[in-house]
């Protein structure tokens, strides 16, 4: 399996996931000329992707959905409970095939794909689990908390896309957001705090993930180094060292690692 972060964050997020016999996009939040052009540094052409897998109806996941599929005629999975919202925000849903699923596992050729619901201010937001033989990597952001049946989905995944969004001082003292929207960020259905993914990763490596990407980082509210270096302490005082027990990356708004799992 091979796996690649295109671009994540405020600005747009996009996700390679490639099997044997499968190519998918999760989200296309970036415009379809900057995902083909971001496939092309992995030697991929967009007509060779096999499907697009919608995690929820806002901007900066959809951007692209409408060029992308409708040019080179690629399939759209949304949950059922998000489809009508997707399809609100589009402009050329008829010229596109729609495939929606429910909370059952279902398969794009040798991809198995299981959705769970995330807590977020969406009509219907996922995380995904992708399994290819005993391979498996897990994908969650835009969340406002991370609950146990949430956990039970993504323990195994040997790689995690998890959101850190924000430090929670750094949004107190930010004078540019008004309270409402602060409120919004650190609710239930807002985004993940660095504590809160610290407390994630902690659980992930004890339960054998080898590798934690840090995902949709706030421009304003957070900088990699920050999510970063906050995390690791607090896995350092609860007995987990980066690099030795589990491996912690950031992601940005351009592509990141390339990983390859055997």
């Amino acid at each position: 399996m091979r796996v690649c972060n295109l671009s994540s964050g405020s600005t747009g997020n996009v996700t390679y996931i490639e099997t044997s016999k499968a190519k998918v996009l999760l989200d296309a939040g970036l415009s379809a000329r900057d995902i083909t052009n971001r496939l092309a540094l992995l030697q991929i052409l967009p007509e060779q992707i096999d499907a697009i897998l919608i995690t929820h109806e806002h901007s900066d996941h959809i951007k692209g959905v409408d060029v992308l599929a409708s040019k080179y005629h690629i399939p759209v999975y949304v949950h059922t409970k998000g489809y009508w919202a997707l399809i609100e925000k589009l402009k050329k849903s008829e010229q596109i095939k729609f495939i929606q699923f429910d909370d059952l596992d279902f398969y794009i050729k040798d991809l198995k794909v299981t959705s769970f619901e995330l807590s977020h201010d969406a009509e219907y937001c996922c995380g995904f689990s992708f399994v290819e033989n005993t391979k498996k990597v897990s994908i969650l952001t835009d969340l406002g908390y991370t609950s146990s049946e949430v956990l039970s989905k993504i323990v195994g995944s040997t790689l995690v896309y998890l959101e850190a969004n924000h430090d929670e001082e750094m949004l107190e003292k930010n004078v540019n957001y008004p309270l409402m929207t602060k409120q919004r960020i650190r609710g239930n259905r807002g985004h993940l705090s660095n504590m809160s993914a610290a407390k994630v990763i902690e659980i992930l490596a004890k339960t054998g993930t080898k590798q934690v990407m840090l995902s949709h980082i706030s421009r304003e509210n957070n900088t990699p180094e920050l999510a970063y270096s906050t995390i690791c302490k607090y896995l350092r005082e609860h007995g987990i060292i980066e690099g030795e027990h589990i491996r912690i990356a950031t992601t940005s708004i351009n592509p990141s690692y390339l990983f390859k799992i055997d």
